[in-house]
């Protein structure tokens, strides 16, 4: 890459360099060149709105010729563009893929970061940990992603506890197929408890598999995301991925498998105690679920919060916490989930002192 004030002749490719404006309150200016038009193209995305997502967030100017973009704006916000795109395209030019939502999580490792920095692709560690799998690594794309990938890789039992869309049980299975390719585990458990969110779907039609397969389908989404599909066929066929209700978890040891129970906050103080001790030799267990999305009996204990009170900080035991500022699906997500959150907030706020709470 090379870049150079914008109007001179471009030199031979090389590290792009600030732009001093005059004045310490000027804005910057950094132009970037990138050789290989064709990965460069991956880089801005479809009608450039990878360059777009840049702007609003950072809230700078990012023009496009060609290969070559130009960055204005406040200094700061220019250098972490500059770092943003530089990572980018080292990942594309490594022959990695870029994902929906990666620009996003290399933005707020920029944030993460803090501070102005030379940054080299090349060289430089990046800060957020990240899960290897034959498909494709899985990168952290937040602070607390990044804490959750380093906790499932340091202990034996780790509760992801947060809002929809922060990729709490994407990545725990990603750490499970992680441990399945490499024949740290000999088997993938995973379950769900079979509760209705808020409907009565009454009777379901078929044999076992096909009556929970709609409670358990988001867990095939994640595998089928990370794995190839004939692979995971076979896997389930031969038993080294399994997919049960929780229901059918009473009385087994589960030794020498990575075990994770999804949709925790709708499992009763006795289901997460049972489920807890089924844990064997040589396994792991990850446990996540979102306390504001619970589907119990009113009056009824979450067995996830009941959990995490009491083990906590118990040796061998994590609990990893998000919050709407990890929401890593559409951004307008995350929003919703802010909006909800200062609503239960206010709520609890105003609730009389010594009123239960579920």
């Amino acid at each position: 890459m090379a870049s150079s004030p914008r109007g001179a002749p471009r030199p031979a490719p090389a590290a792009p360099r600030w732009m001093e404006p005059p004045g310490d309150e000027a804005p910057g200016q950094i132009v970037l060149a990138f050789d290989d038009n064709r990965i460069a193209s991956q880089l801005f995305g479809h009608y450039g709105q990878n360059l777009a997502l840049i702007e609003r967030r950072l809230e700078i100017v990012a023009e496009q010729r060609g290969n070559h973009v130009t960055l204005e704006g406040p200094r700061e916000a220019c250098e972490q563009a500059r770092h943003v795109l530089e990572t980018l395209y080292a990942r594309l030019k490594k022959g990695g893929e870029l994902q929906p939502g990666d620009v996003e999580g290399v933005m707020r490792e920029a944030a993460a970061q803090g501070q102005l920095f030379e940054f080299d692709p090349a060289t430089k560690k990046q800060s957020f940990d990240e899960i290897q799998l034959r498909r494709r690594p899985v990168r952290a794309r937040t602070a607390a992603q990044d804490a959750y990938i380093r906790a499932l890789k340091r202990q034996t039992l780790v509760f992801g506890v947060g809002p929809a869309g922060t990729g709490k049980t994407w990545l725990a299975v990603a750490y499970a197929v992680h441990l399945l390719e490499r024949r740290v585990v000999d088997r993938i458990i995973l379950s769900r408890p079979a509760v209705e969110a808020g409907e009565r779907l009454g009777f379901l039609p078929g044999d076992m598999k096909e009556k929970v397969d709609p409670y358990l389908r988001p867990i095939y989404d994640a595998l089928h995301d990370l794995m190839d599909r004939a692979f995971v066929e076979r896997a389930m066929i031969s038993g080294e991925i399994e997919i049960a209700p929780l229901a059918f978890m009473r009385g087994r040891t589960l030794a020498n498998a990575c075990v994770i129970l999804d949709e925790a906050q709708n499992t009763t103080s006795m289901q997460m105690k049972m489920f807890l001790t089924r844990l064997g030799e040589n396994s792991h267990m990850i446990i996540t679920g979102d306390p504001s999305q619970i589907d119990l009996p009113p009056g009824q204990t979450s067995g996830l919060a009941e959990a995490v009170g009491l083990l906590g900080e118990v040796e061998g035991v994590d609990v990893c916490h998000f919050s709407a500022a990890d929401v890593v699906r559409h951004e307008l997500v995350g929003r919703i989930v802010a909006a909800y959150e200062t609503k239960d907030a206010a709520a609890r706020a105003a609730a009389p002192a010594g009123m239960p709470r579920r």
